[in-house]
């Protein structure tokens, strides 16, 4: 049913036509009458209840619900809003004098220069500096810097910083004298929108009791905002084929997912799989990309500047790529002229070191790896 709505120059001019009609003689409807106040009254009144009633039908479909009402109307199915993912990334901690040992106690905070992004140290085993007893990484006599892994520490886009943005060592650390990024932060989502929430209730629905691909996406994709995936199917990882056997390939940005999100996905994907089908979910197999481009700038532009956008915008711009994606070299070069509108024409740009297309292979993915520009 389509509720047809009125303003208050439209009721108040049905409420005054009725009046009239019902009456024998002309009635003084002019303004500051007592009955003009009263038709006023009542039109505000109107005004009121036909807010409420739109509040009321808004609220009931989730079509038209935002926000809280969107959650509360997903609730009721066990469906949830994905949470903000938190950036990361490596900073650089390094000192002027390296006669002596230093630790970077784990949970140390950075921050950006303008001290409006702050992130936290975390531990990771792999990192050759990292000591668990001490809980930190330590800086070696003679070793003049170390390279730590960072997450931001407000979960958001805002943590995605450019490189060189983080700068100021917020927790004092005896020893370490700077902290930089040389890369750029990653990773950093903001908590899903209401536009992204309905279309993935509408995929779960249509998942429920239907062991299919849609329903395999939609238990992936519930997992965590961000994620991309494929789903192959009667062949295994080595690419042979084995029928009733599927690969589920995932990542989150970074070419090495970690070993908690593919648990998270394998208890995800094993709840709706179909029955007598086997599966393994992996991280994909990652081809790196290697771009070198000179750029030529405008005259009185800031060729610095548009140095600094430009590598940003290739590196942003290759994570994005799904699974299974070609890196476009044609599709590269417009990248980098809308990351910086320095920017009027390029010179030698390079694709792993010439000028065709990056394939990936089964089950791979490409992304960054030196990105030098000049």
């Amino acid at each position: 049913m389509q509720l047809s709505l009125q303003n208050f120059s439209s009721l108040m001019e049905g409420m005054a036509a009725s009046v009239q009609g019902a009456a024998s003689s002309l009635i003084d409807l002019t303004v500051g009458s007592v009955l003009r106040a009263i038709l006023e009254a009542n039109a505000s009144v109107a005004l009121w209840l036909q807010w409420l009633i739109v509040e009321v039908l808004a609220a009931t479909r989730l079509a038209t619900s935002s926000g809280a009402d969107c959650d509360s109307f997903g609730a009721d199915f066990g469906f949830m809003r994905l949470p903000a993912v938190a950036a990361s990334g490596q900073v650089i901690f390094s000192r002027f004098s390296a006669t002596s040992t230093a630790l970077v106690p784990v949970g140390t905070n950075v921050s950006t220069a303008a001290n409006t992004q702050s992130f936290v140290v975390t531990a990771d085993v792999s990192n050759a500096a990292y000591n668990a007893a001490a809980s930190g990484y330590v800086i070696m006599p003679g070793v003049a810097s170390v390279n730590v892994p960072v997450v931001a520490a407000v979960a958001g886009i805002a943590g995605n910083v450019l490189p060189g943005m983080i700068s100021l060592v917020s927790t004092a650390v005896a020893g370490v004298d700077a902290v930089t990024n040389a890369n750029a932060l990653t990773g950093g989502v903001d908590a899903e929108s209401d536009a992204a929430f309905k279309a993935r209730f509408g995929n779960y629905l249509a998942s429920l009791s239907r062991a299919t691909n849609v329903s395999i996406g939609a238990a992936v994709a519930g997992v965590q905002q961000g994620l991309s995936y494929s789903i192959t199917e009667n062949l295994n990882q080595a690419g042979g084929i084995q029928m009733g056997h599927f690969v589920v390939t995932i990542d989150d940005g970074t070419g090495a997912p970690p070993v908690a999100l593919l648990q998270a996905v394998q208890q995800e994907v094993d709840a709706v799989r179909p029955v007598g089908t086997s599966f393994v979910v992996q991280g994909p197999n990652v081809v790196l990309a290697n771009v070198l481009v000179a750029l030529v700038t405008g005259a009185g532009a800031n060729h610095t500047a548009a140095v600094t956008a430009v590598a940003a915008g290739v590196e942003v711009y290759i994570a994005s790529l799904p699974i299974g994606a070609v890196l476009s070299y044609t599709k590269l070069a417009q990248q980098i002229y809308d990351a910086s509108g320095a920017v009027v024409n390029l010179s030698d740009l390079l694709l792993n070191g010439g000028t065709a297309d990056l394939v990936p292979p089964l089950f791979g993915v490409v992304r960054a790896g030196v990105v030098t520009v000049s």
